[in-house]
């Protein structure tokens, strides 16, 4: 192969509208081009480095017994109604018509038409359990497309969908997912943070994020120092600690001019989580003390 008949030319200066380190880079060195806000064509050094990093993926997802399948980008709208999320999904779901007139969604995910697999094939629990994934191009409506790949509207995404009898059994799957990701990125060279996180519009529960840390990031995340705790910010729980003390004797102590919580802490120089406020309220005619 001879780099002189390759599609791709390197640039002196980044693309106008480069707001990232990253977005500049890939547009310079030939890897991509921007086609609209969010859209872009990989070229032949992408293709071949997504290449390598989705070979990877597809070893270790079948190390764990989870086959790769392909799910149509268009899809019924019919599925998406039977689920609410037709209604529930604002304009990051791209709505269209077919010649016929019928609803038809541009997927940003593949719940509907994976669990609509499922209950047409599967006759039974013993046909259970069942993984499968697929690396698949997606389409989100992005307000703000911005960081070039990092926040795109069409963007390539393996998704993986498991079905499982039971609540113990979805566990030990989602634990191997859980390093097979961790392997996967391990040999891409990645060192990554797997945080706690808000599952979105996926819905469900007990959801994790691997994180990078990069100045163009848009989350942040709060790690504890002294334990393995890390979350998203979103999620993130907050556990104040400190040593029980015997209580004292009532003590009246005036408090001039401190009407918040964080007054009246300042003003006697005690910590916010040793207070506590006290409210009284007339509730349709009932007097609650909060």
């Amino acid at each position: 192969m001879r780099y002189s008949h390759m599609l791709g030319r390197t640039l002196r200066d980044a693309p106008a509208g480069s707001d990232t380190t990253s977005a500049a880079l890939l547009a310079r060195a030939g890897f991509v081009r921007q086609l609209g806000a969010g859209i872009y064509s990989y070229l032949p050094l992408a293709q071949r480095s997504i290449a390598k990093i989705a070979a990877i993926i597809r070893e270790e997802m079948e190390r764990i017994d989870c086959h790769e399948l392909s799910m149509p980008v268009v899809q019924p709208a019919d599925l998406w109604k039977e689920t609410n999320r037709w209604y529930e999904i604002g304009d990051e779901l791209v709505r269209l018509h077919d010649r016929a007139g019928r609803d038809m969604v541009l997927a940003m995910t593949h719940e509907e038409v994976a669990t609509d697999l499922v209950r047409h094939d599967v006759r039974s629990y013993r046909q259970l359990p069942l993984a499968f994934f697929q690396i698949q191009s997606k389409f989100r409506d992005e307000p703000r497309p911005r960081a070039g790949l990092l926040r795109g509207r069409e963007f390539l995404m393996k998704d993986a969908y498991s079905f499982h009898t039971d609540r113990a059994d979805q566990q030990r799957f989602y634990d191997a997912c859980h390093r097979a990701y961790l392997r996967a990125f391990a040999r891409c060279g990645i060192d990554v943070l797997v945080v706690e996180s808000a599952a979105g519009i996926m819905g469900g529960e007990g959801s994790h994020e691997f994180m990078l840390e990069a100045e163009a990031g848009e989350d942040v995340l709060y790690i504890c120092p002294n334990c393995d705790y890390a979350a998203n910010r979103e999620v993130a729980a907050t556990t104040v600690h400190w040593q029980d003390e015997p209580l004292g004797e009532p003590e009246l102590v005036e408090t001039p001019d401190a009407k918040t919580i964080e007054a009246v802490a300042n003003y006697l120089g005690v910590p916010v989580a040793r207070t506590v406020k006290a409210v009284f309220y007339d509730a349709d005619g009932r007097f609650v003390f909060v």
